[in-house]
């Protein structure tokens, strides 16, 4: 598995938010070979096509640590196992979740030696809740601002709290929801080193299919970008 440390370098993750898989492979096919770092079973992926869709994109690419993007709020330490087993790095569990269910879904991760992203979409106070997140144990912070959110409150991003969300966790956050293309390459500059390139960066937002002609070339760019990009490590990491 390549290093999925955030602290030596940025990393580069692909959300894979489409709804088959012979789609989401032939994408990851290309995010890999234009340098990708971590490829996201999107949310769309796993209900369309359920774990085989990770076991598949283990089995194919078993050396990138992958992301199962399942927005867990119940059975965490069960819904954890099952994505672990099918080969997962990551998971990925909501802030707006009971205790009980954050706490189950770190117990499996160490169980089964994989890691927990905290989600704090639809948080009343998104601050408060990755602090509250990194209370329990989850090992990085995704600052979200949701599709439909976004949708119905027009302007808001992840980046208008960004800054304040890294400096109160010691944890490495990703920024996701509606960002420009230069907003993500900016993100590590902002101490946010895990970079989510997805909808609608390289995805058609609104018919969840890649977006454009020449994906390879346009992700090459993309990830020569970021890591070009001075990483500012945050003062909450000591």
């Amino acid at each position: 598995m390549t290093d999925p440390s955030p602290l030596k370098y940025p990393i580069v993750q692909i959300s894979l938010d489409l709804t088959n898989l012979a789609d989401a492979l032939e994408m990851a096919d290309v995010a890999v070979s234009a340098g990708v770092d971590w490829l996201e079973a999107g949310t769309p992926l796993l209900l369309g096509e359920g774990l085989r869709a990770v076991e598949a994109l283990h089995t194919r690419f078993p050396k990138h640590p992958i992301v199962a993007d399942l927005k867990t709020m119940d059975g965490g330490y069960l819904e954890a196992e099952m994505m672990a087993k099918a080969g997962a790095s990551f998971v990925v569990v909501m802030g707006r979740a009971h205790e009980a269910t954050v706490r189950r879904v770190v117990d499996a991760a160490r169980e089964y030696g994989i890691k927990v992203m905290g989600d704090n979409l639809a948080a009343d106070d998104r601050i408060a809740n990755a602090k509250w997140l990194e209370s329990l144990g989850v090992d990085y912070i995704i600052h979200h601002i949701g599709y439909d959110e976004r949708r119905l409150i027009k302007g808001l991003s992840p980046m208008d709290e960004l800054d304040e969300v890294v400096e109160c966790v010691s944890v490495p956050v990703q920024a996701v929801g509606g960002l420009t293309i230069r907003q993500a390459i900016e993100c590590p500059a902002h101490g946010a080193p895990l970079v989510v390139l997805g909808a609608p960066l390289v995805i058609d937002a609104d018919d969840f299919k890649a977006a454009g002609s020449d994906l390879h070339a346009v992700l090459s760019e993309i990830c020569s970008e970021i890591r070009k990009t001075p990483f500012k490590q945050p003062k909450s990491w000591g």
